[in-house]
């Protein structure tokens, strides 16, 4: 029987990075028409969050957006295997732990960057976790904080870690400085060092290893992937989604025939009739589809009419089809079901 802690389980060649008030479950659903290959990832949901608050609130996901991960929040080992536990009956193909939130918030939770120096910790919390369930259970990490040796102190955090049975590590390609820089700021100054992950992945072969931070396009990725196991894109794939229109065909070599921007918003306002039919309101879901005409002609009215109109009280699809006329033409098809 396969061991479902491999990194065969799931093919994390190109993957969607788990993103704070982001990759809530539609952008996921409208992500998920443009690749059917990807890997995606949830909002980071602490544990207290799971276990004491509104499970269905943070769990619920429409099954179109599998294979999903759920990434966890926390430091302590029984409240994470609780918690994966749920992630596995909710249906997630995968539970990840953060080891790589810089932010102040989760520091005083002993959540994010800071466990990377309780590499122990770290270690019983995976294995807590990966005794429960029989999902994979993967980490995202930095390559180091603060003043820990970079290739060394990563080395070390990461053999210790690999005690547990865990073999996929996300490494984000950036040090987190936790006193100094804000959170923004440790996305963006500290360099990138994709050699320092390949380096991981060449003394390390049997782990499967996933770099992220600074990705911006489908090309870049294949270069990395010469290299590593697998790639994360984050705030590339927000700012321009249509980016994943060709993860398919590039990245998994799929003969597949790449969705139209026509064909990809006539599916999502289906599912946005259905969500309003439920209550959801426009806004919470149109705001993830500002950029998908990036770059094209008509698109800078697309994303005013939405941005001025779909967070009105009763802003239906008739605010989408507007902003559609004006990069699409007045003479565009909506779903029959209007």
């Amino acid at each position: 029987m396969q061991d479902v802690n491999s990194p065969h389980s799931i093919d994390r060649r190109f993957t969607c990075a788990p993103m704070m008030d982001w990759s809530d479950r539609h952008c996921r659903y409208f992500w998920r028409l443009l690749s059917q290959q990807a890997v995606l990832y949830s909002e980071m949901v602490t544990t207290g969050a799971l276990i004491h608050g509104d499970q269905e609130r943070f769990l619920r996901f429409h099954r179109a957006e599998q294979p999903l991960a759920l990434q966890l929040g926390g430091s302590d080992p029984n409240a994470l295997a609780t918690c994966a536990d749920l992630a596995q009956t909710w249906g997630y193909n995968e539970v990840n732990l953060n080891c790589g939130c810089p932010s102040d918030r989760v520091q005083n939770g002993r959540i994010g960057a800071c466990l990377m120096a309780e590499p122990t910790l770290v270690r019983d919390c995976m294995s807590a976790m990966i005794e429960r369930v029989k999902i994979p259970v993967t980490i995202k990490h930095r390559i180091g904080i603060d003043d820990m040796e970079d290739y060394d102190g990563l080395l070390n955090f990461i053999d210790i870690v690999a005690q547990s049975g865990c073999k996929t590590f996300i490494v984000h390609a950036r040090k987190a400085w936790l006193q100094g820089l804000s959170p923004k700021q440790n996305r963006d100054i500290p360099p990138l060092n994709y050699e320092l992950v390949a380096r991981i992945k060449h003394e390390r072969p049997d782990l499967e290893i996933i770099v992220n931070g600074g990705i911006t396009h489908l090309e870049q990725s294949q270069t990395l992937l010469q290299q590593v196991d697998g790639v994360m894109l984050g705030r590339e794939v927000y700012a321009n989604p249509y980016l994943l229109a060709g993860v398919d065909s590039l990245i998994y070599g799929k003969d597949s025939p790449i969705p139209s921007r026509l064909e990809v918003m006539q599916a999502f306002i289906r599912y946005m009739q259905t969500e309003l039919e439920h209550g959801t309101r426009l806004n919470q879901m149109t705001r993830h589809i500002l950029g998908l005409y990036q770059g094209l002609p008509g698109a800078r009215q697309f994303r005013r009419i939405i941005s001025e109109n779909a967070h009105k009280k009763g802003a239906g699809i008739e605010v989408v089809s507007r902003a559609l006329a004006a990069v699409e033409g007045e003479n565009h098809a909506l779903p029959h079901s209007q």
